[in-house]
Formats: structure tokens, sequence, C-alpha cells
């Protein structure tokens, strides 16, 4: 594999949210190691570390021995640029679903310019609509309509096939110069919730359905760090406004 392929590969991490099952966890490191990736994180794992997770793990003893354990997916996903989840189905939020051809050409994309994440969700639940709020992409497997349950590490498999493919094939397109990682793009949100309800815009004690909505609205693009700034900005003159700077006295 050439250098810069590996390079772009090394900067993907898998992220299982709330996973029920040791051997689940095993099984998606075998999955990882099998197309060369290596960053594994476990947020809020039920049962790590185990032995099954070991005997699943077969050969790639090495990626659970490395792999990080958060207390919640905000932890998980602190320096990545880009976090795209797993979905099996439309949300409330209609959010348009990417196929994995595309969910791996969107996140090789941003690799080239630091961190990214994969994120998949609990065995029975899913991710929860506070974990996919902080994902900016939703992806599908397309599985049989009649019998789509897909197991956890399967369904890394699937995704970590297809990243290499695509790595490989080099058949995706240059980053967004200068974007804002999502530690700065969660402050942005946090910044603009509460612009909102100091205005009066926003009722704080029923902010479930505006924010959301805000949320998919800005993450149809990927914000660029001066983009962020000048959001921020503006939210700021909202908060206190001054007159133009030719009617100051």
């Amino acid at each position: 594999m050439p250098p810069q392929t590996q390079n772009l590969l090394s900067n993907i991490r898998i992220v299982l949210c709330r996973p029920s099952h040791p051997g689940n966890i095993g099984a998606a490191a075998r999955a990882m190691k099998t197309m060369g990736l290596s960053q594994l994180y476990l947020v809020a794992p039920k049962k790590y570390p185990h032995p099954d997770a070991e005997a699943m793990a077969s050969g790639a003893v090495n990626v659970l021995e490395s792999a990080m354990v958060c207390a919640s997916l905000e932890e998980a996903l602190v320096g990545c640029m880009l976090a795209i989840g797993t979905s099996t189905r439309q949300r409330d939020l209609q959010t348009a679903l990417l196929t994995p051809g595309q969910a791996a050409g969107q996140v090789l994309t941003e690799a080239q310019g630091g961190n990214v994440a994969l994120v998949f969700g609990n065995e029975t639940f899913g991710l929860s609509k506070e974990e996919l709020a902080r994902c900016q992409a939703l992806m599908t497997i397309p599985a049989n309509p009649e019998y789509s349950s897909l197991n956890l590490g399967a369904a890394v498999q699937v995704m970590a096939y297809e990243l290499r493919r695509t790595a490989l094939s080099e058949a995706f397109p240059q980053p967004v110069l200068d974007a804002a990682d999502l530690a700065e793009v969660e402050r942005f949100f946090t910044h603009l919730e509460q612009t909102l309800i100091s205005i009066g815009f926003l009722n704080p004690a029923s902010p479930k359905r505006l924010m959301p909505k805000l949320r998919r609205l800005f993450s149809r693009t990927r914000l660029e760090r001066e983009e962020i700034n000048i959001l921020r900005g503006m939210l700021s003159a909202m908060e206190a406004p001054k007159p133009p700077a030719d009617e100051v006295k």
C-alpha cells in the first residue's frame, strides 16, 4: 500500500457507542486490522476489557490494546474534523442518508486534513438523537429490507472495506481548506443556542425542535474556521448591539 494511502487510513477513527457485547468489539477490531485501520474508540462500553473481545479479535489484539475508552461521544470526537453516523432508517429530520461509497469518499476527503470518525451505535438501539446531532452526515448500509439487522462487527467490516477500496482507487476530491474542527463547531452551536435564547427567539424550555434543524442547516456544508469566526462575531453583536461605527460619538 502506498504510504499516503496508509496515512489517510491512520486518520480514521472507528467509534462504537455503548456496545453491549464485548465479542462485537473484538470483531470490529479484527475487521479494522484486515483493512488497515487502527484507531478504535469505545464510548461507555458495557463490558470492556473482556476475554470475549480478545477471543473475537484473533490477531488484532493490538488494536484492542490501543483502543481509547471514552465517557461520551463528545470526548471520542475531540480533535476530529468530521463525524459520520450510521443509521438503519430515516429519522425525524429526514436527513439524506449516504451510501457506504459516498461516506467513504467524504471521510477520505476530510482525512487529508486531520482525524475523522465513523460512528456506530448500540447493537439494539443504534445512535441516540443526541449522538446523531453531533454527526455532520448520516450513512446507511443498504441491507435486505426484509432482514436488515446487520451485526455490529459486520457493519464495521463493510465500511472498513469500502474505505480501503476507495483509498486505493484515489477517487475522492481534495478537502476544504482550513475546515473548522468539531470542537469549534460545537462551541458555535452552544453560542448560537445561548444567543437565540437571549434575544427571545428560542424557548429554553423546548429547544428540541429548532436546534436540531439548525444543526442540519449548517451541516450541509463544511464550515471553515474563518466562517465560524464571522458567525460567532455576528452572534456577539446580536447579544450586545452597537450603532454603526460612523454613528459613534
